[in-house]
């Protein structure tokens, strides 16, 4: 009977193969053929996002890199500093229930293949309160756009 693999590589701590990985010796060592590591990849983010536990700063990493994001992006999505995020995934720092509820829904949303919609929301608020930040006034003006009646008029 061929015994479990502790799968590391992939920045975890607890993930452990029962099957589905191949072990080939060659003059180098051992080293191991993962099958379909995307779709597992996939299962494992699930995982995380479903469970009520509370990401430690790997799993926050795991997720952040699975939607091939940079700290900076998820930073901006989330409204946070590029450091904060460094220190979430650090352990230095907790995540916020609400930023963790958006990184799961983030993440949800990119293993499901929707169109973004959640993301685009997210950067439009972002964008928004740059926006907002760098000017006082605030002229909107109405949209026939279906999705956003009213938008902030470029000054």
């Amino acid at each position: 009977m061929n015994e479990g693999y502790h799968y590391v590589e992939c920045g975890l701590d607890d993930v452990y193969l029962a099957n589905g990985f191949e072990r080939i010796e060659s003059a180098r060592g051992t080293s191991v053929a993962i099958r379909d590591i995307d779709a597992l990849h996939r299962v494992i983010g699930g995982h995380l996002c479903r469970r009520k536990k509370e990401l430690n700063g790997k799993e926050i990493r795991f997720l952040r890199r699975e939607m091939l994001m940079s700290q900076a992006t998820l930073a901006h999505l989330l409204d946070v500093g590029e450091q904060t995020v460094h220190r979430w995934e650090t352990d230095k720092t907790a995540m916020s229930g609400a930023a963790e509820s958006l990184l799961r829904l983030l993440y949800a949303e990119h293993a499901l293949g929707t169109k973004g919609r959640i993301r685009d929301r997210l950067k439009r608020i972002a964008d928004l309160e740059d926006e907002m930040d760098r000017n006082r006034e605030m002229t909107f003006r109405l949209m026939a756009d279906k999705d956003a009646l009213w938008e902030l008029a470029a000054a």
